[in-house]
């Protein structure tokens, strides 16, 4: 099976997920492309059997380059089978999940495309990226009252083996 992974990303998490899942592909034996939302230029869809989307979210959307690609990419997407992984800090923490999930009904509304399967995926607190805007945000909406102290730095809370399972029950759906 070959399987296009079009990932979006901001702070690098996203990348690093999808360089994860394009090695875990690898390892079952399949084919992975990796392809940045960024350059849709470079997106050819034809020789795919399946497509995993993975893009972060940021102000309670995921980046408007990737919903502008999945939306113009519907026709193609639809022909195949199709795996979202939205990143956000709201995965990490079971209080959360709720608005996780809120963000990939809303890309869904606003692209018009349903993926065959969804994953909410913990990302990852990057303090050394973060402007003072940014982090306050981060401390006082995203983390609000959560059992994270943003003084420890960086911390990804990223459950690579949940990444890994789902991607082999995806493959193994065909």
């Amino acid at each position: 099976m070959k399987v296009l992974i079009i990932y979006a990303t901001v702070e690098g998490q996203t990348f690093k997920i999808a360089r994860f899942a394009a090695e875990h592909i690898k390892e079952l034996g399949h084919e992975a492309v990796l392809a940045n939302a960024d350059d849709p230029t470079k997106l050819d869809f034809e020789s795919m059997d399946a497509v995993i989307l993975a893009a972060p979210v940021h102000q309670r959307r995921h980046p408007k380059t990737f919903e502008a690609l999945f939306e113009a990419s519907r026709s193609a997407l639809e022909q195949r089978k199709t795996l979202l992984m939205s990143v956000s800090l709201n995965a990490a923490f079971p209080e959360g999940l709720s608005e996780a999930k809120n963000y990939v009904s809303e890309l869904k509304i606003s692209t018009g495309f349903t993926p065959d399967v969804e994953m909410l995926v913990a990302g990852a607190v990057r303090i050394g990226e973060y402007d003072y805007f940014a982090t306050q945000v981060i401390q006082h909406v995203v983390l609000r009252d959560r059992d994270y102290d943003l003084s420890a730095g960086e911390h990804e809370f990223t459950d690579w083996q949940a990444v890994s399972s789902e991607i082999s029950k995806f493959l193994e759906s065909e």
